[in-house]
Parts: structure tokens; C-alpha cells; sequence
């Protein structure tokens, strides 16, 4: 067996072929076989699963559970190719101690990646305990069969799992060479098995990190400056250590905690602190009237990510289009925290973090420990997709630890402190020019505007946890960078899916940032499908086409039509129809990534136009994403997005001055109520002959274009800034 040449293998991609490498008995470099998902990177099989005495499996997952309800189409997929009941899994899930590296949990990736893994390591284990059994009832290999962990021979005899699991021998290199069952077979992939995480989650149960009381735990809070940069002058350590239950304050630079035996009175000494606090300095944030105008003059790294080119015919007509997004909070529901224990020079942290293993490394540095010195465990955290606090209160958690060796800290941000220093989603700029000949685009020109979209701590050359620049010795922040498309970040879903025979994609990326910014649900694709589809529509109305024949006929790819066709159907979409000045439709479409999950939508809109207010009525989807896994978990993440982005474009935005974040509780921040929540409706598409593809981010895109599509139907004006606010939608009418 080779040697594995470091804990996630050297790969190679050239298109779909991926090649690693290991270091034979010899230390000779040697070529592997290529292996499904993230089982090519970790390929022992029993990193993934062991079969238990009692005839149960423990499956170990790298990828976090953060409300998508992952677990349990992951948790079925292994249980199919496993033959057993989904009751008798043990699931652990990304823990630097006990699970696979598989990462950050992001992209919509965890059920290709990691799903293809269980998969085949899944079938293979099936395999080996197929064939343990035919030797012991000495029976041929092909004469057994397994069915909710028994297997049987053709002459009635059987054998449970939990009689193998001793000889099981599964500390062994994943081969690939077994192949999963074919979709005709499936039982259990394909139904609406209840999520695992429900439960707890309805009736109380301690399943988030924020709600976890160990013996001896006490808690921290954190005081941070009134704006970026700023200097900690002086403050009354003395006043703050009197108070009732101070147990420590910590001070390191311009980092400052306290620890207390009750939250309550971590809270009063955390005022107190604030109070005395004297700070100096800090960083202007841009006018927030220009802010767009100030990134674009900003210097950027320029990269032409698609062009084509064809004669320009001489009757073309000519529209251009500016589309602007704000900063997006995550806007969790609940706020950050971790909690923390240092011990016997060991550092444990529980944390909602979507990457366990890139917290850790960056955790040790900040901290000056050996990496195994720090271990990160998941834990479920009420409410966010994307990078919100949950990295940075882990290391302030661990901070404070520190200073109080074998008690357990738990550190949970104030709803101010989430607000406000948190990574936001960037302000994008979105410049569109197009030319229609013919009832045809035949000139696209697109070019983008933004911040990085990834300053996660997996980000390479630099430290990106918001307390380790604060500290005395501070560390700096990774360096932004282009990621190629597809995926890409700031520019994903910037090349259309559309046949144009001329056109040029211009990602104009700008590496300093004024405001924190980081990974928000979909990256770039909100944004970018927004302006594109928005655009389509102005595109077709200066072609005279209808906006779904339009889409269609720069359509080759089948299933992308589909969805177009079956959302249609399912909505009695008819090209033509007239918004009557309060009323209107709107129509869009999107593969998220242009590699994965298809998906549109039809927005229904009213406009009031006396408040401006615009409500989103009903909002009908199609979606293909390829083989389903469980049809009532897929549909929980395309509602999920079609809200939130429902919320984003109707309601929510950063407010900010040119000193400081103004946006620091709810009233700053308004959000989607549950009376505006629109009705839903999505028919699925399932292709059990396609892989499976992740669609958490898939519905986001095409619903803010479709909403805005249908407000131009509805009051024959077109606007381009979001959110569409009252004051902003009554100026437009005016």
C-alpha cells in the first residue's frame, strides 16, 4: 500500500480528468487512480465509515450541517449504498479530531463532493462485508444479498453486520473499482426522509452551539472599537475587575475581553469597559451617497474572463445599463459564538464555522500553538450561509480561554458586535451593454465591479480571524485573489449561459477594502445573475421579443430549457402580458455556476403606488438538479433561497457614515417578516441519470431578477439599484 504523500493529496485538474500522487514503498512519486469526490483526497475507507458491533455504521462527514439540511441527504445516500436503515447511522460531522478534511462547506459542493464519496466508499464497504459473508456461509460472493444490514444467502441463511464488523477489515485504501447501485434500485435516495435536525431544533433541544452549558463553563463577551482601525487608547481595567462575577479582564493590544461567572455580568462589565474605553484614530469609510463611484475609482486587477467575436451587423441597436448592489449583512438570527477550553496545553473549540480544518491551522498560528495543539469541532449554529463571525468568535473564545486554563468559555457576540463587525457581502457595480439585430442579441459587453468575495480562513497568506490583527503582535489579512471561472467568486455566473455569438466579460477586481467584506450565499451570482437576466429583459423588449421566447431562442443546452418550458407551464406564463400599473410578472433564469443546479422563476408582484412598498406575491420555480436525493430537503433550500432573496432585494442594505457602521441592531436593519414571505411553488425535475448537484445557492439569482422584472412589467419602470425600497421605487414612479 503507498504511503499518502501528505494528508490531502497533490491533485492535478486538466477538465474532468483529476490525477494525484503518492510516494511508493521506494519514495517514488506514483500515480493513483483517480477516486469519486473528496474520497480522492482522504482514501481510506474507514476515515468515512466503520461498522459497529451492534450492526450500525458510523459515517464521518467533513461537511457541516448549518441549516440546509445536509446531513440527512448525506446521511442517505450512505445509508443506500450501505443497506441500512438511516435510524442506525452514527454521523459525526467536521471534527479536526475524527473526520476527513473535506475543507469549507460552501458552494453548494457537499453533495457532489462529499455525497460522491459516501457513495462509493459506501458500496465498497457493502462489498467487503458481502463478501466476509459468503465466506463464512461458504457461499459464491454473487449468491448473498444485503438489506437493512442482514445479509443473506439464497438458502434462507443470514448473517447480520454486527457479527462482521470485527473481520471487517476496513483501515484499507478506497479502490473505486465498485460500483454504486443503480438508480432503478434506490430505496431510500430519491424519498422525503425527515431531517435529522428537526427535532431538536422544534422542541428545544440543545442542538446549536449557543446553547451549550458544560460543567464549570463561564462566559466572555468582547469590547471592540467604534470603527475600523482605531487605536485603544486607555480604559479602567480596576472599575471593570469590581464588578460582580469578574472572574478576568484580557488585554492584548487592541483586543479586549472580559470573563465572568454569568453572562449577565459579562454584559455589565462589557458596558462597563465600553465606557471607559478611550479610543484614537480609525479608517474614514467612503460617502456612502458615491460609495459605488468611490470603488470604481478605486485601482483594480482587470481580467477578461470570456470573449467572442463576430461582425457587428450595421442595423444593431444599442442598450447600455448600470446595476448597483449594496453591502449585504448575513444578518444571522442568532449571533456568533463559540465556545473555547484550554487544557493540559490543548486548545478546544466548538464553533459553527462552515471550514473546521482552515480555522484550526489559522487559529494556531494566531494563537502560537502547534496545529494538533488545536482541535475545532462542529457545532450547529442558529442561522447564516456564508462567512459571518463564526471564525472570528472562535479565536476570541479561544483568547479568553487562555487566560483561564480548564474552564470551558463561552463567547457570544452581542447583536451590535454582529452587525457590525462582521464580513459583509460586497457592493457590486454591474456596467451591461448589448446590441439586437434580428430579434437576436448580437453584441454582449458586461463588466463587474467588486471586492473579493472569500476572505475565509482558508484564503492562503495571511491571518483572516478579525482578532488577530488587533492583537499586540497583530497579524495581517490574506491578499484577495481571482478564482478562475467556473466557479469563480466576485464573478461568478458573469458569463452567460446564452448563445451569443459576440461578446466580452470584463471582472474588474478591486483589492482594497474599504468595508470588511467576505463570503456572502452564492459569491458573486446574486448579483451577476440579477443584472443579467435584468438585462435580458431589456434586451428583449428593445428586440420586440418576448422575454421567455427571447431566453429561448439563445438557448442550445436542453435542460436549461426545460426548467424555462416547465416554469412557464406551471405558471401560465403567456409572453405579451401587460402589467396593469400595480400588478405585473416577471421571468428569469440561471444554471448556478453554469455547472450546476438550473433553475427559473416567475415573480409575481404588486406596487403600491402611493407607499412605493412592492410585495412579492408568489414566486413559481423549476429546478433541475439532476439525481434527487430527498425531493422535501431540495425544495427547503430553493424556498429558502427564493425568501432570502427576497428579502435582499425588497428590504436590506448596510447603513454606514463616513466614520463608522451605522447599521447595528434590527431597526437598522430591517429583514423579510413572515406576513411578507410570498407563496412558493416549485416543480422538481428529477433526472435519475444525471449526478447529483447542490442547489442551496441556485434560487437566489433568478429570483431577485425575476422580481425586478416583474416590477418593470407591472409599472413600466426599470429600477437598477437594490433594494427596491419605498423612497427608491416612488422615485422611479415619479
Amino acid at each position: 500500500m503507498s504511503t499518502p504523500l501528505s494528508r490531502r493529496a497533490f491533485a492535478a485538474g486538466m477538465g474532468a480528468v483529476v490525477v494525484t500522487f503518492s510516494l511508493d514503498p521506494r519514495g517514488v512519486l506514483a500515480q493513483q487512480a483517480a477516486l469519486p469526490g473528496d474520497l480522492n483526497t482522504t482514501r481510506m475507507l474507514d476515515a468515512w465509515i466503520r461498522i459497529n458491533g451492534d450492526g450500525s455504521a458510523t459515517v464521518c462527514l467533513g461537511k457541516v450541517e448549518f441549516g440546509q439540511g445536509i446531513l440527512t441527504a448525506l446521511a442517505q445516500i450512505a445509508a443506500e449504498e450501505l443497506d441500512l436503515p438511516v435510524a442506525r447511522l452514527k454521523l459525526i460531522n467536521a471534527d479536526t479530531g475524527a473526520t476527513p478534511d473535506e475543507g469549507i462547506s460552501a458552494g453548494s459542493l457537499a453533495v457532489e463532493n462529499c455525497g460522491g464519496a459516501l457513495r462509493s466508499a459506501g458500496a465498497e464497504v457493502r462489498a467487503i462485508l458481502c463478501g466476509l459473508a459468503a465466506q463464512r456461509l461458504g457461499v459464491p460472493p454473487e449468491s448473498v444479498s444485503a438489506r437493512d444490514g442482514i445479509i443473506s444467502a439464497r438458502d434462507g441463511r443470514s448473517i447480520g453486520y454486527g457479527e462482521l464488523a470485527r473481520d471487517a477489515d476496513l483501515h484499507r485504501e478506497a479502490t473505486g473499482a465498485v460500483a454504486p447501485k443503480p438508480t432503478g434500485a434506490h430505496r431510500i435516495v430519491g424519498q422525503s426522509v425527515q431531517r435529522l435536525d428537526i427535532p431538536a431544533k422544534v422542541t428545544g433541544g440543545a442542538i446549536y452551539v449557543q446553547d451549550m452549558r458544560p460543567a464549570g463553563m463561564l462566559h466572555g463577551r468582547i469590547v471592540r472599537p467604534p470603527r475600523y482601525a482605531a487605536t485603544l487608547a486607555a480604559f479602567d481595567e480596576a472599575a471593570a475587575r469590581a464588578l460582580p462575577g469578574v472572574v478576568a479582564v484580557v488585554h492584548d493590544g487592541n483586543f479586549l475581553g472580559v470573563i465572568a461567572e454569568r453572562e449577565e455580568q459579562a454584559i455589565r462589565a462589557r458596558a462597563a469597559l465600553l465606557e471607559s474605553a478611550r479610543w484614537s484614530g480609525g479608517r474614514d469609510l467612503p460617502d456612502p451617497n458615491a460609495v459605488h463611484a468611490h470603488l470604481q475609482a478605486l485601482p483594480t486587477q482587470d481580467k477578461v474572463i470570456s470573449e467572442k467575436t463576430a461582425a457587428l451587423p450595421a442595423d444593431a441597436r444599442r442598450v447600455t445599463a448600470t446595476y448597483r448592489k449594496p453591502y449585504l449583512s448575513h444578518a444571522s438570527i442568532g449571533p456568533s459564538c463559540a465556545l473555547a477550553e484550554f487544557r493540559d496545553g490543548q486548545m478546544t473549540v466548538w464553533t459553527h464555522s462552515q471550514g473546521v480544518f482552515p480555522l484550526r491551522g489559522q487559529m494556531a498560528t494566531a494563537l502560537r500553538l502547534p496545529t494538533e495543539a488545536v482541535r475545532c469541532i462542529h457545532v450547529q449554529g442558529s442561522g447564516c450561509y456564508g462567512h459571518n463571525g463564526a471564525d472570528d468568535v472562535a479565536l476570541d473564545a479561544a483568547l479568553l480561554a487562555r487566560a483561564v486554563p480548564g474552564h470551558p468559555v463561552r463567547l457570544q457576540w452581542m447583536r451590535d458586535d454582529e452587525f457590525a463587525w462582521e464580513p459583509y457581502g460586497p457592493a457590486m457595480t454591474l456596467q451591461t451593454s448589448g446590441a439586437v439585430a434580428g430579434g437576436r442579441v448580437v453584441d454582449w459587453d458586461f463588466q463587474l465591479w467588486s471586492n473579493t468575495h472569500s476572505t475565509r480562513p482558508s484564503e492562503p497568506g495571511g491571518v483572516n480571524l478579525l482578532a488577530a490583527w488587533s492583537l499586540a503582535e497583530p497579524f495581517q489579512p490574506g491578499p484577495p485573489r481571482i478564482t478562475p471561472v467556473p466557479p469563480g467568486t466576485n464573478d461568478r455566473n458573469a458569463i452567460p449561459l446564452y448563445d451569443f455569438p459576440r461578446q466580452r466579460i470584463v471582472n474588474h477586481l478591486i483589492p482594497e477594502m474599504p468595508v470588511r467584506v467576505s463570503a456572502l450565499r452564492t459569491l458573486g451570482a446574486y448579483a451577476n445573475v440579477w443584472a443579467l437576466e435584468s438585462f435580458m429583459d431589456e434586451l428583449a423588449a428593445a428586440a420586440s421579443v418576448g422575454p421567455l421566447a427571447f431566453r429561448l431562442a439563445h438557448l442550445s443546452d436542453p435542460r436549461a430549457r426545460a426548467v424555462l418550458e416547465t416554469v412557464a407551464r406551471r405558471a401560465g406564463w403567456h409572453d405579451g402580458e401587460k402589467g396593469n400599473g400595480q400588478r405585473g410578472r416577471g421571468i428569469a433564469f440561471a444554471r448556478y455556476k453554469n455547472q450546476s443546479t438550473y433553475l427559473a422563476v416567475v415573480a409575481e408582484v404588486t406596487v403600491d403606488r402611493k407607499t412605493g412598498v412592492v410585495r412579492v406575491v408568489r414566486v413559481t420555480a423549476a429546478a433541475d438538479s439532476g439525481l434527487i436525493i430527498n425531493p422535501d430537503g431540495l425544495r427547503n433550500q430553493l424556498e429558502g433561497g427564493i425568501i432570502q432573496s427576497t428579502s435582499w432585494t425588497l428590504k436590506e442594505a448596510v447603513q454606514f457614515d463616513r466614520t463608522a457602521i451605522r447599521t447595528r441592531d434590527w431597526s437598522g436593519y430591517p429583514i423579510l417578516t413572515m406576513t411578507e414571505v410570498p407563496q412558493v411553488d416549485i416543480e422538481l425535475i428529477n433526472r435519475p441519470e444525471e449526478h447529483a448537484m447542490g442547489a442551496g445557492e441556485a434560487s437566489t439569482g433568478p429570483t431577485a431578477a425575476a422580481i425586478c422584472n416583474a416590477v418593470a412589467n407591472a409599472t413600466g419602470r426599470r429600477l437598477r439599484d437594490l433594494p427596491l425600497t419605498p423612497a427608491r421605487v416612488k422615485a422611479a414612479l415619479a
